[in-house]
């Protein structure tokens, strides 16, 4: 293995190796062409209508990520979820089948079932959730992986403990591969102007002038330690610092995205004005070590990075059952270092640093001098301290990350409450729902369960039907979960049709028996909302085909005194949320 001061060489000598870096402009994309795998605006209505007459499958929250990365060309050159043969020969030597260096599987499980029913050049309706469709795939191969090969190919192990492990062998047993048509991008409540897709961060980039630029990979707040060890990095490569943390999937039982995001804000003024940007990467990780940090290093290069932080165990999930790291230290600095030339990005090792507290500074090992007093706080004991509120000292973290650490790690005991959202289908509710559960969070660590009608159909009420007493029923079952929910002091969000006034009676007196109920009509017209059709549900409605629709063969009984009235027909669901956030503060419970 090659020792960390020969490594430390080859890196202080980048700018001298062939094509590291461009010498105008920002990196080109990998493979030259950044994709954009939308649809133009003009055709999403055709397919849409089309769409229900093809297979569909509601994606996986991973497959959600990697969707949206597909789209928006931050998994360029890739046009859809690998085929068989790119993924056999990815697998086998971490390039497409064309040569081209790719490292990570980037495929579609599915069920037996579904499998069976997709031939070559078939559409499959790619649809989130709540069963909007957001993309087709045009099939070109299905096919039963060996993924106990992936496993020990990709991950360098098939031992469960390892979590990217153990989610590949409990995946479904099918793959289907091939082109997609994204049909509308991703929609995220939360953080909406730190969201850059691949295009838009470069033309940021160009705007301001920066065309060197070094990338920092996180999936934890950032402490005093990690500012050194960026600010150093950055201003070695000469070059602007792009903090982009995962904000999609991560290591479970990783500190959620909305604390981590807080603590980036706060930590960002601690540096330079000017010398850092913050964006978000809605990743979603496979903790692959190695070949998952030339991984993210590719997709930083899309981004139009020149310069990328590689840490000592990048990627790594930690240690397996006998306490023995999956990788080898420096394993992934120095994969992602055999392969720079050939990418053209320059990677940064990240090293250690320790804190000396007769310096009051933070030293790489190669500067500890004898009699240095060095002084750390274990993960461990970080989190008991936050718990009891104890005091975290300065040269550790900075006190505004520690304030946003404390408020997530000691909930404010508050009285919960639920907040149930009524309207037609294709009102608005489920986003408007999504988009309060992300502003809440935006702003302080809270216990949110969303109770959406189209999920809770598929699990808490799967085997009910349209009667209306099946329908009483559903609405019964959102509202005692809710219930539960507000009595442990937490906040129900529920958007259900409920189009009867007698059941949302019901369900107001279950909640408000441990707490506050507050009903939000969504008063989106019938007009408005069969414009939308966005699940194309109205179309099938009209013409006989679903029985029992509310608004075309059921009634819908409108609330006669909601706690609010609001519209998704004009304003983005953040303005709305905007409003009813503010009608909470306004009584006393936010």
């Amino acid at each position: 293995m090659t020792n960390k001061n020969a490594l430390a060489a080859r890196i202080d000598a980048r700018d001298e190796a062939p094509a590291a870096v461009p010498q105008h402009g920002l990196n080109p994309p990998h493979g030259g062409i950044l994709k954009d795998l939308h649809v133009p605006a003009a055709e999403v209505d055709a397919l849409v209508r089309r769409s229900v007459e093809w297979q569909a499958w509601d994606l996986t929250p991973r497959q959600l990520c990697d969707l949206e990365l597909l789209a928006t060309g931050a998994f360029s050159p890739l046009e859809g979820f690998l085929g068989e043969a790119d993924y056999d020969s990815v697998v086998a030597r971490a390039r497409l089948a064309n040569g081209l260096l790719w490292p990570i599987p980037v495929t579609l499980d599915v069920p037996e079932a579904l499998a069976a029913k997709l031939a070559r050049d078939d559409r499959l309706v790619l649809r989130n959730i709540e069963g909007v469709p957001l993309a087709i795939l045009t099939v070109g191969d299905v096919w039963r992986p060996d993924r106990q090969r992936e496993a020990l190919a990709v991950y360098g192990t098939d031992d469960t403990d390892h979590p990217g492990v153990r989610a590949l062998l409990a995946s479904h047993p099918f793959y289907v591969g091939g082109r997609i048509e994204a049909l509308r991008p991703i929609a995220h409540h939360d953080y909406p102007e730190l969201r850059d897709t691949p295009r838009s961060l470069r033309q940021w980039l160009e705007r301001h002038g920066h065309a060197r630029v070094v990338a920092f990979q996180t999936r934890n707040p950032l402490h005093r330690a990690h500012r050194e060890l960026t600010l150093r990095a950055a201003k070695s490569a000469g070059a602007k610092l792009l903090i982009q943390p995962v904000v999609g999937l991560t290591k479970p039982g990783d500190v959620d995205h909305y604390t981590r995001v807080r603590c980036y804000r706060a930590a960002l003024g601690h540096y330079p004005p000017g010398f850092a940007k913050l964006s978000l990467l809605p990743l979603a990780m496979r903790m692959a070590g190695p070949r998952e940090a030339l991984w993210h290093a590719i997709i930083r290069k899309n981004y139009g990075v020149t310069h990328f932080i590689v840490g000592r165990d990048h990627a790594g999930p930690g240690h397996g059952r006998e306490g023995r790291p999956f990788y080898p230290p420096l394993a992934a600095q120095e994969y992602v270092q055999q392969h720079a030339a050939e990418l053209g990005i320059v990677p940064v090792p990240f090293a250690a640093v320790a804190y000396a507290a007769n310096r009051n500074a933070y030293v790489t090992p190669d500067e500890l001098q004898p009699g240095d007093e060095v002084r750390d706080i274990s993960g461990t004991e970080l989190r008991r301290r936050l718990a009891a509120r104890e005091a975290i000292p300065e040269w550790y973290t900075f006190p505004e990350v520690a304030d946003v650490l404390r408020d997530a790690y000691a909930l404010e005991a508050k009285r919960g409450y639920t907040l149930f959202l009524t309207g037609l289908s294709g009102s608005g509710k489920s986003t408007v729902a999504q988009a309060v559960s992300a502003l809440l969070l935006e702003r302080r660590a809270r216990g949110i369960t969303v109770l959406d009608g189209d999920v809770v159909r598929r699990h808490l009420s799967r085997g009910l039907g349209f009667s209306r007493e099946d329908r009483d029923a559903n609405v019964e079952r959102i509202a005692y979960v809710a219930s539960e929910a507000v009595r442990h002091g937490g906040i129900a969000i529920c958007a259900p049709i409920a189009p009867f006034a007698s059941a949302r009676a019901a369900a107001r007196k279950l909640v408000e028996a441990h707490g506050r109920f507050v009903e939000i009509h969504v008063d989106t017209s019938l007009e408005v909302c069969e414009a939308r059709d966005a699940k194309g549900l109205y179309a099938l409605a009209r013409a006989g085909k679903i029985a029992q629709f509310t608004g075309v063969s059921d009634p819908y009984e409108v609330p006669e005194h909601p706690e609010l009235r609001v519209t998704s027909a004009g304003d983005p669901p953040r303005r709305i949320a905007e409003r009813i956030v503010a009608w909470l503060e306004r009584e006393g419970l936010e």
